[in-house]
């Protein structure tokens, strides 16, 4: 994200080492920043609220900082920004496009809120209730997808040092955070215990009940499929699991929860 791209034979970066930022490629007069962001170890208590809503602290204590009106005029402006959430030192989720939709000075606070792209650039004259309702459905549906499963999904694999918690497969674009117990599910929280780093073919045989894992972090594969005569794929790549032990992460608390896992082996068990 720092090497950025070219643009008219300019280099722009997407981020810089203030949380605010603005390219010097982008004028200074109005100072309009092109992204947010929050680092890892970030000293500002930002926070990801209900509905694709984040609070973003200010620029240090003064309203009047550069950044900070800077800020201001982007939400008086309506212009797009990118939102870098940090999630581990080097890994970051994006979020585009983010709008600044309010300004509390007392709290030293902006709110920012994730939008959906397709309804980014709807003009004002064609804006009805419809459409501002619909913008909002849209908006908190990609909330929770692209902050909270993007988050998930990038703490799950390093937690698992982007291997596949089974057989070990260290490609990470072939690697999904497969949940234990889904995000509908009262306890299906995405947190690391509650997620596995499996690679795709892993990740469909779990949800397809060809394999389950039981309790005490072992593999287990279907009786009828460990009965079939196949090609080296399933000799190799599922039945000779049968019976293995997760490849766990360091942590024991990014261990999967017992509870969460016995829930699920049972569903497999029930067919």
């Amino acid at each position: 994200m720092e090497k950025g791209f070219f643009f008219q034979d300019k280099k722009v970066p997407l981020i810089g080492p203030q949380g605010i930022f603005k390219p010097a490629i982008l004028p200074t007069n109005p100072y309009l920043p092109l992204s947010i962001n929050t680092s890892p170890n970030s000293p500002y208590d930002d926070k990801d609220l209900y509905g694709g809503v984040i609070a973003y602290k200010y620029r240090g204590e003064d309203q009047n900082h550069y950044q900070n009106v800077g800020l201001r005029e982007a939400m008086k402006r309506k212009t797009p920004l990118i939102y870098f959430r940090g999630l581990a030192e080097g890994y970051y989720s994006a979020s585009w496009p983010v709008f600044i939709v309010a300004d509390n000075p007392k709290e030293l606070t902006f709110m920012a809120k994730v939008d959906k792209e397709e309804f980014s650039f709807v003009s004002e004259n064609a804006s009805t209730k419809k459409t501002e309702d619909l913008r909002r459905s849209y908006a908190t549906y990609e909330a929770h997808r692209r902050v909270h499963q993007g988050v998930f999904r990038t703490r799950v694999l390093i937690a698992y040092k982007q291997h596949c918690a089974i057989c070990y497969l260290g490609h990470p674009p072939l690697l999904d955070a497969a949940h234990i117990l889904p995000d509908t599910h009262p306890n299906g929280h995405p947190t690391v215990d509650n997620g596995i780093s499996l690679c795709r073919i892993h990740h469909a045989a779990y949800d397809t009940k060809i394999i389950g894992i039981r309790p005490d972090y072992h593999v287990e594969v279907n009786e009828a499929v460990l009965m079939e005569k196949d090609g080296p794929m399933l000799k190799h790549g599922l039945q000779e699991f049968h019976e293995s032990k997760l490849i766990l992460p360091r942590s024991k608390s990014d261990w999967p929860k017992e509870e969460n896992l016995e829930e699920r082996y049972q569903q497999f068990k029930a067919g």
